[in-house]
């Protein structure tokens, strides 16, 4: 999204759901793809930066793709994606990210973290990218990458962003737990986390 046609500008990301995402991708590219999801109507690309364990690059255990109204906000009133639509959430060039944007814990019900957090023998660490829920209802791509999305504040989208859509959560889980880990992302810290979403699902 951010370097497209630009295979290796940008640093090195994880990617799930469509198999065919690369730098060249558009949205009729990606609609000819296979995908991981379980949903086979899932063609959708999701992606965020490599995790890495004493540098050594570490594969998720599983990804987990929520769909929702953002908080409060009328079920009814949520549109769907627009096919095609791209929506960055996170920005690398932050140390910490708010909590309503990314954070880390481990597992599903552990404290939310800025950073990754050592994780109990047993458990594994969970990364939560939560991405903006308002559209301007023209654009499915702006020159930021961002200023066609808005977050909505007390269930209401802002005026300039009047359209919403669902709050997608991606939750990606490692395979990390106990002591002796050395975590970055490529991105940098831990609190660099971000992803990026590529609307293909199946539109019917």
């Amino acid at each position: 999204i951010v370097w497209p046609d630009a295979p290796g500008r940008s640093h090195n990301h994880t990617f799930i759901g469509n198999v065919t995402a690369d730098a060249s991708s558009t949205a009729k590219t990606l609609d000819q793809g296979d995908t991981t999801c379980k949903n086979q109507q899932d063609r959708a690309a999701y992606w965020a930066p490599t995790l890495f364990d004493h540098r050594q690059r570490v594969e998720p255990y599983k990804a987990d793709a929520y769909y929702r109204p953002g908080p409060l906000v009328d079920p009814t009133t949520i549109e769907p994606y627009p096919h095609g639509l791209k929506i960055v959430s996170g920005d690398h060039t932050r140390n910490r990210q708010p909590a309503e944007v990314a954070r880390w814990s481990c597992g599903p019900g552990g404290t939310r973290q800025p950073t990754a957090p050592e994780c109990p023998t047993g458990s594994k660490l969970r990364l939560e990218v939560i991405f903006p829920d308002c559209w301007n209802g023209t654009d499915t791509d702006s020159g930021d990458h961002r200023s066609h999305m808005a977050r909505s504040v007390d269930g209401t989208c802002p005026a300039n962003h009047p359209v919403p859509v669902p709050e997608l959560m991606l939750a990606i889980t490692y395979p990390i737990a106990g002591p002796g880990h050395d975590l970055s992302l490529a991105s940098g810290t831990t609190g660099t986390a971000h992803a990026d979403f590529f609307n293909a699902w199946d539109p019917d």
